[in-house]
């Protein structure tokens, strides 16, 4: 059993919990692959593929959160999907995805990666973030951006009508030889007019890496991977409580580096705050007694 969740984080970077999550089983789409084999993929319906969870989490956080004009909906490479996009646009919400394919662009007799070859950078950004081992580094990225009609994949054209979307590039300069350099290809239908808001959504999309804190916070500090139970059912409820737990730790994490002199009753609750100092009081309370004293 698999789960995709949605994270709703503040442009600062606090968790403010999951909007969805969404649980299924890849026997469900066993026959997707076997049929891919035969056919082109971009012509197997979306509803028949995995990366349906992707349309039912943009779907249900937009419904949650009801104000689907404030929404960002930030997805890595997965995420690039032709049908997401126009599902955003019918929902009058807005995305950012890193993208993974180069699709056809303007008249569909060239495409984004071939338009963006033609564009100059506008500046240069610096981005410091961590390795795979955990070390400092710092990127310099060249930023080009560039606002082009996105035409749908040829087996989709007679299904989808052909969107006008940012395209942004940002590739670093002068790459170190002890890892790959950095390459982001973002597309979004957000305004994309300055090197500012371009600049602008590359932060927005940094933000991405607290879905990958949310799950290690999750499978390592909760060990839900260790969960052993009978049935699917039980097994989605203790991982819908772990999620709540897993998003507290990471939202009291960010909060305590944001206002480090805060008042405990900003996280806690005063029935919490007195379980903890009866806690701290009296640890002898918590022994294990007989049920039946």
């Amino acid at each position: 059993m698999l789960m995709h969740a949605s994270l709703a984080v503040t442009p600062a970077g606090l968790p403010l919990g999951l909007t969805a999550a969404k649980f299924w089983s890849r026997e469900k789409f066993k026959g997707t692959k076997a049929l891919a084999r035969k056919v082109n993929p971009t012509r197997v319906p979306i509803e028949q593929k995995e990366s349906i969870r992707w349309l039912d989490n943009l779907r249900l956080s937009t419904e949650l959160i009801g104000a689907p004009e404030r929404c960002v909906h930030i997805g890595d490479r997965e995420s690039d999907i032709y049908e997401l996009f126009c599902l955003a646009s019918e929902l009058g919400t807005n995305f950012l995805v890193r993208s993974c394919v180069d699709r056809l662009a303007e008249n569909g007799g060239t495409t984004i990666a071939q338009v963006m070859a033609d564009i100059e950078p506008s500046g240069t950004h610096v981005v410091r973030f961590r390795d795979a081992a955990g070390h400092a580094q710092e990127a310099r990225l060249a930023v080009r951006f560039a606002t082009m009609t996105v035409r749908p994949p040829i087996g989709k054209q007679k299904r989808y009508e052909h969107q006008q979307l940012q395209i942004i590039h940002a590739a670093e300069i002068d790459p170190p030889d002890h890892r790959a350099p950095l390459l982001w290809k973002l597309i979004t239908n957000l305004e994309v007019a300055s090197f500012e808001q371009a600049v602008h959504k590359l932060e927005w999309y940094a933000r991405r890496w607290s879905i990958e804190t949310f799950f290690k916070t999750l499978k390592t500090g909760c060990r839900i991977e260790d969960i052993r139970l009978t049935t699917a059912d039980r097994l989605a409820n203790c991982i819908a409580l772990a999620c709540i737990t897993a998003w507290r730790i990471f939202w009291m994490t960010m909060l305590r580096r944001a206002k480090p002199t805060g008042a405990p009753t900003a996280v806690f609750t005063e029935t919490e705050l007195r379980c903890s100092t009866a806690t701290e009081l009296y640890p002898e309370s918590l022994k294990t007694r007989d049920l039946k004293g």
